[in-house]
């Protein structure tokens, strides 16, 4: 049978062992068996559910959000909804901080569009860091 070290798997998925243990103890990652002398040893379906998780943490899916998709994605035969419907609120989540970006940048564009490069004393990105909106 195959199997993995925590350092080959996290060499595989570009993960840190800490954190292959860390979603082990959470919950994410089932406890692997151990070898006679107590190392763990990784099959294929941790590498492929490690990937799953690495994968949907990288494109910015809280651990429940994971939680969630791995429990929808180990009934096989269950509807896509309620993925769908996951998938939808996390791009609402990342379309809302685009948005929170974008008036940031806009914010300090004006801000250091006001610069007249003189003294602090005279300095509007100061001035402006100091004033409460």
């Amino acid at each position: 049978m195959d199997s993995f070290t925590i350092g080959k798997l996290a060499a595989a998925t570009q993960t840190k062992a800490e954190t292959i243990r860390y979603y082990e103890r959470i919950g994410l990652l089932s406890p692997p068996e151990r070898t006679e002398g107590n190392y763990r040893a990784y099959r294929p379906s941790h590498l492929a559910r490690l990937r799953f998780i690495r994968r949907s943490r990288a494109l910015g899916f809280s651990l429940d959000q994971v939680r969630a998709l791995l429990r929808l994605s180990d009934d096989r035969a269950c509807s896509c909804g309620e993925v769908d419907r996951i998938a939808n609120a996390h791009l609402k989540e990342v379309e809302d901080k685009i948005a929170d970006l974008k008036r940031l940048q806009s914010e300090l564009q004006d801000m250091i569009g006001q610069c007249r490069r003189g003294t602090i004393a005279d300095c509007r990105i100061i001035e402006t860091l100091g004033t409460a909106r």
